[in-house]
């Protein structure tokens, strides 16, 4: 298992041509916050907070800081708040090959490798897959060479026809919480490439067969979501786990986030375990 650097189909950053203002303001707006409550949470005032989103004055740089960490502003979007006050960004775009990161790498490799015998990978903000464990392998069984060649796309293997799709037994849930996921995202990140993504693998025919006469095992309490997939003839269940950096300050590091796939039943952990062997 290597990390691998993903392509520049990064999100697209905030519009041009704006000022801070209207993009605070439509932060702020995302948010449901009031201009009273987002300066009571500034230390500033609704009147400042009012002459910034209007442009009759021009936040600080420190600020612009402030007023983003208090909306819960992406990392990438702040520099385009940055940017767009007439300040340098703040945050750097490290790419995941750069030797600056080999710490971060060494150290996603070992996390994952650590969940193995059970499935785990690392993707960046638009699903590529930068790093994955033997595990995957199990979930990847079948899937044609064609859909295998790098750069992968998480999204895309998962919901392709010919993809895992066929074998997901309860495709019609896992799909719907899949592009619910993606739908939130895309509210919070603003990103085209995502979007993109997202129009693509919605528009996928959902196979006939999937689901077909699925029965879960109703005697193991479910404490999430599970994905319920053949492999050899048997139905493994998993639940699924992200994790995220926190307080990152780079922007490749703040869009990483790795996932794992956590046995859902005892019968699952078991085959795992054997499989793994």
């Amino acid at each position: 298992m290597t990390i691998v650097p993903t392509g520049t189909d990064s999100p697209a950053a905030a519009p041009t041509g704006q000022g801070v203002g209207p993009l605070l303001r439509a932060w702020r707006e995302r948010r449901r916050v009031s201009q009273l409550e987002l300066a009571s949470r500034a230390d500033s005032s609704a009147r400042h907070i009012s002459f910034v989103e209007t442009g009759r004055s021009r936040p600080s740089e420190e600020m612009v800081l402030r007023l983003a960490e208090q909306l819960d502003v992406p990392v990438r979007e702040r520099n385009s708040l940055l940017l767009a006050a007439g300040y340098a960004p703040r945050y750097p775009e490290t790419p995941l090959d750069d030797p600056a990161l080999g710490a971060l790498r060494e150290g996603l490799e070992r996390l994952i490798q650590g969940y193995e015998p059970f499935p785990a990978l690392v993707v960046d903000a638009t699903y590529t897959v930068v790093a994955a464990n033997r595990g995957i392998a199990l979930l990847l069984d079948g899937v044609p060479e064609s859909l295998l060649e790098p750069p992968l796309n998480a999204m895309r293997l998962t919901l392709h026809p010919r993809g895992m799709a066929p074998r997901i037994r309860n495709l019609g849930e896992w799909r719907g919480h899949l592009l619910t996921q993606m739908e939130r995202q895309i509210a919070l990140h603003r990103s085209e490439p995502l979007r993109a993504l997202y129009e693509e693998v919605a528009a996928y025919p959902v196979p006939e067969a999937a689901g077909a006469g699925d029965r879960p095992d109703d005697s193991v309490p479910h404490f999430a979501l599970p994905l319920r997939i053949e492999h050899d003839g048997r139905v493994l269940s998993f639940v699924s786990s992200i994790s995220t950096f926190n307080t990152p300050m780079d922007v490749t590091v703040s869009e990483l986030a790795i996932e794992t796939f956590l046995p859902a039943d005892p019968a699952t952990a078991k085959y795992l375990h054997a499989w793994g062997d």
